[in-house]
């Protein structure tokens, strides 16, 4: 009889997982630990600006020339998916499809998640030191977990624990109608309905959406527009010297506070919420100092529950790449 210690447990293929957002595309080579899906090695991990390449095949063909025996990729982005694996997006600087990238670069496979829902997939890898907390108890209570965040545009996924395994619930939460709360949200909101029928969530609260909010109240101020992309906008704002930039990111972050107010009651949220992507690290501090978190309790005799349920700051970057991977291999193992 060979000793216990003689037996060889071959580990598990590692998989290309991708994080695809309107500005960057973030890549991993991720390999389950001792086979155990929830247990991932990130083995290598690389951020691409999308506006430098012309294809997602591009990027993935330059990161799988570091491990060319790779044959499974799993992919995780906005957009409403096709059958045939076409992604709709509009936040996308060029076609989504994973047929396309399967037959250029010879995967076996290619799986194909939403952004958020994988994210949702990763919040089992996100511990204290990740996190920025913004109100609520620091241990939450079980029960569904929200996870959303703008960037490019807005994402939103619910998890939902069960008794054999969690379930994630993809949503389209940006696309809903953008609420005004109060007089100034209602004068902005009159301004970004010009020329347009609909004026969705993310078009207020993204990358986008801030400079929305920052043009529609230069016009309600009688400002002339300085400032030609959010990052200028965002950064002026923590300056002391641009009253119009500050007010702006003010209302961004109070918009965003009632709106996920509204969220978690919407989605029946008890297990807390993590706030993802890549705008909010940028403005922490901001956010912390803002209207944030009494918007997001400003609702009336629902505020008490509301006071029950953590809200957070996750400032992990790879958790798209490490959420796609544990999605692919939960569902693989099933």
């Amino acid at each position: 009889m060979h000793p216990a210690h003689d037996v060889f447990t071959p580990r598990p293929a590692p998989l290309v997982a991708a994080d695809v957002g309107g500005t960057h595309v973030r890549v991993g080579l991720i390999q389950a630990a001792d086979g155990v899906p929830s247990n991932l090695d990130v083995l290598s991990y690389r951020q691409y600006r999308c506006a430098d390449y012309p294809s997602l095949s591009a990027i993935l063909a330059d990161f799988r020339s570091q491990a060319p025996g790779v044959r499974e990729c799993a992919i995780a982005s906005a957009g409403y998916a096709l059958e045939d694996g076409t992604v709709i997006s509009a936040n996308l600087p060029w076609a989504l499809s994973t047929t396309r990238i399967r037959d250029d670069l010879g995967f076996e496979a290619v799986h194909l998640v939403n952004d958020f829902e994988a994210v949702a997939h990763a919040a089992a890898h996100i511990d204290a030191r990740q996190v920025l907390q913004l109100t609520g108890p620091a241990d939450a209570a079980s029960g569904p977990t929200l996870i959303v965040g703008p960037g490019t545009g807005l994402g939103a996924a619910v998890w939902i624990p069960g008794p054999r395994r969690s379930v994630v619930l993809a949503t389209e939460a940006g696309q809903a109608s953008l609420p005004a709360t109060t007089a100034l949200e209602t004068a902005v909101l009159q301004q970004m309905l010009r020329g347009r029928s609909h004026v969705c969530i993310e078009q207020a609260l993204s990358g986008p959406g801030l400079l929305n909010l920052y043009i529609a109240l230069c016009a309600i101020r009688d400002a002339r527009p300085v400032h030609a992309t959010p990052d200028a906008i965002s950064t002026a704002a923590q300056g002391n010297d641009d009253p119009v930039a500050r007010e702006t990111l003010q209302l961004f972050c109070g918009i965003l506070g009632s709106t996920i107010g509204d969220m978690a009651l919407l989605y029946g949220i008890k297990g807390g919420i993590y706030l993802a992507g890549g705008i909010l690290p940028k403005i922490s501090q901001f956010l912390l100092n803002s209207t944030f978190v009494e918007r997001f309790l400003n609702k009336g005799p629902m505020t008490t529950a509301l006071q029950g349920i953590p809200v957070k700051l996750v400032e992990h970057g790879q958790l798209g790449v490490i959420g796609a991977a544990s999605w692919y291999l939960g569902r693989r193992d099933v």
